[in-house]
């Protein structure tokens, strides 16, 4: 079957009862029946579908064997019916009729209550009228209900507990849609042919009364001329419509606005957004529905803080012209029994109403854990369970996608990650440094900061790494953000657009503390520190090459520090690779001994480090010489117990690596030690000393370690 629908074919004219006959008839038909059978039914539907959605099931109970043969019904709406009940409020009349429909004759008497929701609770307690309805709709249980609600209101279990069967109505269906438009709205988009499947993208989730209002107002736009079909610009009018106030309309590029990330770029584009775009390009519907099958309905997103995940969904978002709405999931978990789950149910419910939608739930592991890895009340598993009830129930022609972020992918609940929920698990890892160059690029051009070549650079070098070592965050693109907005401000508030490295630097410090000044002998040790580390890096083999040395105190937490080069092959790194970065990182310490005869407390950090990484060799990567291949695994509760005695050959083993590496650390910078002066005395006059410094110091050397 084609997609498009010849205009001539299409009605003249729609009321809005017809619009919700049509599109509705299957509800419709649903809730007779079980009317029929003597079962009450709660209808969850907006509150302007409610009266049209009541009259249609009406008029079927009527039209099934005659008027008379119909069962009575009774409407529970609160217009007054006597000169007693003129005085009394809407809600204390809805009661009276109620107490009346309940205890008179019910026999073949159906009970409609039109707005249950406001009659029977707020969005905080129950009403006092709902305090008497409680026990009066539980006490006749011949009696039919067929009651509505808003879902955007709650509606407590006890009450729910009286209806037997739940409809919930949201959207109409995409087969329908060609029979709720008229001829003159269809030609006001197009004057030859309607595509339903275009026009249903953003109307999918708008019941058939508001759907009829929306259309109504196309109907009032000039006819579109013959080959010039005017869909874009009534699409970004319902487009427009459909946005509530909690939802945002993105426009983030994810070429021209994120820097870097190509792989993960290169992912979505053929696992979603060209999927979508062909979507669009099929001319029939067989070929539409075959498509919307192999379409992800969810998407994990997970990497360390501050690299762009939401970033990335507001792209694709963008991409696919949906909205976004973001999601705290510590936000959606309550105290309360089922509100935690109501919540999750309204928040698809909206993304449904503003189809094409896109939610992200940030910090998804916030009510996802898996389970047995922590002690709660329950209800995470609950939320669990409804997230999948709800990504289960979307209509295949819906557009709406669910993403996760999350900086714990390893935490989370094992039924999420199925094939078929959250299909695609996609890491967005710290920026590497084409990431942060190109990062860079996008930021300079944006903010008009015009920086060289060489203060990008410069900027790449200085985010490498950890930006906070004692959380192990990294670098990302968040702080060099913030770097380019600080010298943004700072061109601003000085009127010169020119800027220099130490610029950079400083903005790069976000804690503000006092500055430290050292005295002339605490200086000394600070260069002779950073200097042994700075000449190891240049003598031993596998190590990275210095790019600066600073003892400046322009990096957080530390007086000084030496600024190395990336590896170029950081997925293959070797025992030798290991070894030198333990020597390099002993090279503070090793100097000061040498020039001193003494160690300060300067080197802490370095000490940890250095073993680290010897630990790491014989722990985890079968370096070590007389443990071999037999590796610990997962040490602790649920893993491996290792024995007193293996652990003994194992700090035997990590003794022996660092010994090692101090030993040859001290013997290379004794056998330098005039070099490892000039350097230390250079920089205590100079403070900072870039790469080309270096080279005219001691030659071409090779590039960071912490001092």
């Amino acid at each position: 079957m084609k997609r498009s629908v010849a205009i001539a074919t299409l009605p003249r004219d729609l009321r809005v009862e017809d619009a919700v006959d049509l599109a509705c008839a299957a509800d419709v038909a649903f809730i007779e029946e079980r009317l029929r059978r003597g079962m009450s039914v709660l209808v969850e539907c907006d509150k302007e579908l409610s009266l049209y959605l009541y009259l249609s099931i009406r008029n079927h109970l009527r039209r099934q064997g005659g008027r008379d043969k119909g069962p009575r019904v009774v409407v529970i709406d609160g217009r007054p019916r006597s000169e007693e009940e003129e005085g009394r409020s809407n809600l204390g009349r809805m009661l009276i009729q109620l107490t009346e429909a309940i205890r008179g004759s019910v026999e073949r008497t159906i009970i409609v209550l039109l707005h249950l929701d406001v009659l029977t609770t707020t969005h905080t307690s129950l009403t006092m009228e709902a305090r008497e309805a409680i026990p009066l709709l539980y006490e006749n249980p011949e009696a039919v209900l067929l009651g509505f609600r808003d879902p955007s209101f709650p509606l407590p279990r006890v009450i729910e507990g009286v209806f037997a069967v739940r409809r919930e109505i949201v959207g109409v269906d995409r087969e329908v849609l060609a029979r709720v438009i008229t001829q003159r709205e269809a030609k006001a988009i197009d004057a030859d042919n309607f595509d339903p499947f275009a026009l249903y993208k953003y109307v999918s989730g708008l019941n058939p009364v508001r759907l009829r209002r929306l259309l109504a107002g196309v109907g009032l736009r000039r006819e579109a001329l013959p080959g010039r079909p005017q869909a874009a610009a009534v699409y970004r009018e319902l487009r427009r419509q459909t946005v509530s106030e909690d939802f945002e309309l993105p426009n983030v590029d994810l070429e021209g606005d994120i820097g870097g990330y190509g792989e993960v770029k290169r992912r979505l584009r053929e696992e979603l957004l060209d999927l979508l775009a062909r979507r669009d390009q099929l001319g029939s519907e067989g070929e539409i529905q075959a498509l919307e099958g192999l379409l992800p309905r969810g998407i994990i997103f997970h990497g360390p803080p501050g690299t762009g995940k939401t970033f990335f969904a507001k792209a694709m978002a963008t991409a696919m012209d949906a909205t976004v709405i973001i999601v705290s999931g510590p936000e959606l978990k309550s105290k309360w029994v089922g509100e935690s789950e109501e919540n999750l149910r309204r928040v698809f419910r909206r993304a449904r109403r503003a189809a094409p939608a896109v939610i992200v739930f940030d910090e998804i592991d916030a009510f996802a854990h898996a389970r047995g890895t922590y002690e709660g009340s329950g209800v995470e598993h609950s939320m669990v369970n409804q997230m999948l009830t709800e990504m289960d129930g979307f209509r295949g022609s819906e557009t709406v996608f669910v993403v996760g972020t999350t900086n714990f992918l390893e935490s989370l609940d094992g039924a999420l990650l199925r094939p078929g929920r959250f299909e695609f698990l996609i890491e967005i890892p710290a920026p590497s440094a084409d990431d942060r160059r190109a990062i860079v690029e996008i930021y300079d051009r944006k903010l008009g900061l015009g920086l060289s070549p060489a203060l990008q650079e410069h900027l790449v070098r200085r985010t490498d790494g950890l930006a906070d070592r004692g959380r192990g965050l990294p670098f990302t693109g968040d702080h060099i953000y913030a770097v380019c907005r600080a010298l943004k401000r700072q061109a601003l508030r000085t009127g010169d657009g020119t800027f220099t490295s130490d610029d950079i630097d400083r903005a790069l410090q976000r804690k503000s503390r006092a500055p430290v000044i050292l005295s002339a002998a605490e200086e000394r040790v600070v260069a002779y520190h950073e200097a042994g580390h700075a000449l190891l890096a240049m003598l031993v083999e596998h190590a990275t090459p210095p790019e600066r040395i600073s003892i400046a105190a322009d990096m957080e937490g530390a007086l000084g520090y030496v600024l190395r080069a990336a590896r170029a092959r950081p997925y293959a790194i070797t025992a030798a690779d290991m070894r030198a970065d333990v020597c390099v990182g002993l090279g503070g310490y090793c100097a000061e001994r040498l020039i001193f005869g003494d160690v300060s407390i300067g080197a802490h950090t370095d000490l940890q480090q250095a073993n680290r990484i010897a630990r790491a060799m014989v722990e985890e990567y079968g370096m070590g010489a007389e443990t071999g291949v037999r590796v610990v695994i997962d040490e602790g509760r649920s893993g491996e117990a290792v024995s007193e005695r293996r652990r003994e050959v194992i700090d035997r083993e990590v003794a022996a690596i660092l010994d090692a590496e101090r030993g040859r650390a001290a013997r290379l910078l004794a056998e330098a030690r005039p070099l490892l002066e000039a350097l230390a005395a250079a920089l205590m006059e100079r403070k900072v000393l870039e790469r080309a410094d270096l080279r005219s110091l001691v030659g071409a050397g090779k590039g960071e370690s912490d001092g």
